[in-house]
C-alpha cells in the first residue's frame, strides 16, 4: 500500500528527536528575575540576584543554539498580587520563559500558580516555604537553595543537642514564618526539646520590644527568630539591647554573612545558623565571590549564588532539550547532573527539590575575623539526603505513592 506525503511527513517527524526539532519561543530565551528590589530582602536578593543571573548568562555564552538570551527584572514589592500580575504580564505579553528568585514565600505561592497556569518555568531561590515542593509542587517549578524543613531541622536539632531545649518563637506572620515555626518545632520535639510559647508579628515590623519582652518572660533557653532580612536583624539588635543573651537566653536565627554584617560581630558573635552556601568555603567559591565583588562591591549572598547556579543549570537544560518549553526543560533539568560552585553532591528530585549539602555555621567573634567579610565559621557539613525532607513525606502530587 502506497503512502501519501502527509503520512510520510508525520512518520518522519515522529522519528526526529525533540532536541533536533524543537524551537525557541520568539527565537529567544527570556529570563525574568522577580525579586525584592527595595524591601527587607533586597540586600540578600534584589540587584545582586539580577547581577548573578547576568553572570550566569555571560558564563554560558549569551546564546543557546544561536538564539540570544535576554534578561528582564521587576520588583514584586513583597506583595503576592503584584508578583502574580507581573508574572502574568511576562507570560502573556513579554514572552518571558523562566521566572527566577521570587523571594518571599507568600509571593512565591502566588507566582508559582501563575507559572503553572501559563506553562513557564519557575526557579524558586530566595523563597523557603517547604510546601512549595510539597502540596503546592508543579511540573514547571523547582526549589533551589533552601527550605523551612531543612533549615528548621538543622538549627533545632543542633541547639537541643547542646542542651538548649526550650524554645520561644518570634515569627513573621505569613507563609514563610508559619512554616519555619512548624518545621523547627517538629525537629526540636523529635530531638527532645519543647516549644514553650510564641508571638507573631507583621511583616516589616520595626519595633520588636513587646515580642522580646514576652520571650524574656518565658524563660525559654532559646528565642527562635522565624523571620528574615531586616526583620531578623532588628530582632537580634533589639534583643541585645534588652539583654536577652546576657540573661542566658540564646538566639536561633537564619543569620548568614549579610545579616551578621548588618547586626555586627560584637552582637552577632556566637550565633549559630544553617546556610546553603558561604563565599569562603573553598577556592572555587572564593573565585566566584571575587568576580561578584568586583562588580557589586559586596560578597554574594547564598541566594544570589543560588540564582547563578539555578540559571546556569536551566540554560544547560534548554540547550540539551533544544526547546524552552517549560515542562520539557524541567524534565531535562531533573535528568542532567547538578554540580557547580554552589551545588555540592547535588541532585534535582522529581518533586522539584534540589538536594545538596548544607552547612551549620557560627558567627565569629571580632578577634577571630581577619577581613571585612570574614564573619562565619563552618561547624559542620550536613549531607543533603539528611537535611531535606524525604520525597515520600512531602505530599507532592507529582509523586506516585507505592
Amino acid at each position: 500500500m502506497s503512502m501519501k506525503w502527509p503520512q510520510i511527513l508525520a512518520l518522519t517527524l515522529a522519528a526526529i528527536p525533540d532536541a533536533g526539532w524543537a524551537q525557541m519561543s520568539n527565537d529567544t530565551v527570556k529570563i525574568g528575575v522577580l525579586t525584592d528590589m527595595s524591601g527587607p530582602y533586597a540586600d540578600n536578593t534584589g540587584a545582586g540576584t539580577v547581577l548573578a543571573t547576568q553572570m550566569a548568562i555571560d558564563d554560558f555564552g549569551g546564546k543557546i543554539n544561536g538564539k540570544p538570551i535576554e534578561l528582564v527584572w521587576a520588583d514584586h514589592q513583597n506583595k503576592p498580587d503584584v508578583g502574580a500580575s507581573i508574572a502574568r504580564k511576562w507570560a502573556d505579553v513579554e514572552g518571558v520563559d523562566v521566572i527566577v528568585d521570587v523571594v518571599g514565600s507568600a509571593v512565591a505561592f502566588a507566582v508559582q500558580n501563575v507559572a503553572a497556569e501559563k506553562n513557564r518555568v519557575m526557579l524558586n531561590v530566595g523563597s523557603g516555604a517547604a510546601d512549595l515542593t510539597g502540596p503546592a509542587c508543579t511540573p514547571v517549578s523547582v526549589q533551589w537553595a533552601w527550605d523551612t524543613y531543612s533549615f528548621g531541622g538543622i538549627i533545632g536539632k543542633a541547639l537541643v543537642k547542646r542542651g538548649l531545649d526550650t524554645f520561644f518563637f518570634i515569627t513573621v506572620d505569613y507563609a514563610f514564618g508559619q512554616q519555619m515555626e512548624r518545621d523547627m518545632t517538629v525537629a526540636l520535639e523529635q530531638a527532645g526539646g519543647k516549644r514553650v510559647g510564641g508571638a507573631r508579628h507583621p511583616f516589616g515590623t520595626t519595633d520588636f520590644s513587646s515580642y522580646l519582652l514576652q520571650a524574656q518572660a518565658s524563660k525559654a533557653k532559646v528565642v527562635a527568630i522565624a523571620n528574615a532580612g531586616n526583620d531578623q536583624a532588628n530582632t537580634v539588635k533589639q534583643g541585645a539591647e534588652f539583654g536577652l543573651r546576657k540573661g542566658g537566653q540564646e538566639f536561633a536565627a537564619l543569620v548568614a554573612a549579610r545579616e551578621v554584617k548588618a547586626i555586627g560581630l560584637p552582637i552577632a558573635q556566637g550565633l549559630m545558623a544553617p546556610v546553603s552556601w558561604y563565599w569562603d568555603l573553598d577556592d572555587e567559591t572564593r573565585a566566584y565571590a571575587k568576580r561578584f565583588y568586583e562588580k557589586r562591591k559586596a560578597m554574594p549572598s547564598e541566594f544570589q549564588a543560588g540564582a547563578y547556579s539555578a540559571v546556569l543549570h536551566y540554560l544547560k537544560a534548554v540547550q540539551a532539550s533544544g526547546t524552552d518549553e517549560a515542562k520539557t526543560v524541567v524534565r531535562k533539568m531533573k535528568e542532567l547532573p547538578v554540580g557547580d560552585m554552589y551545588a555540592r553532591h547535588a541532585k534535582l528530585r522529581e518533586d522539584g527539590r534540589m538536594v545538596h549539602d548544607l552547612y551549620l555555621v557560627q558567627a565569629k567573634s571580632p578577634s577571630e575575623s581577619k577581613a571585612d567579610w570574614d564573619v562565619l565559621q563552618i561547624l559542620t557539613t550536613i549531607p543533603g539526603d539528611e537535611a531535606f525532607r524525604p520525597i515520600a513525606d512531602g505530599g507532592c502530587p507529582l509523586i506516585k505513592k507505592p
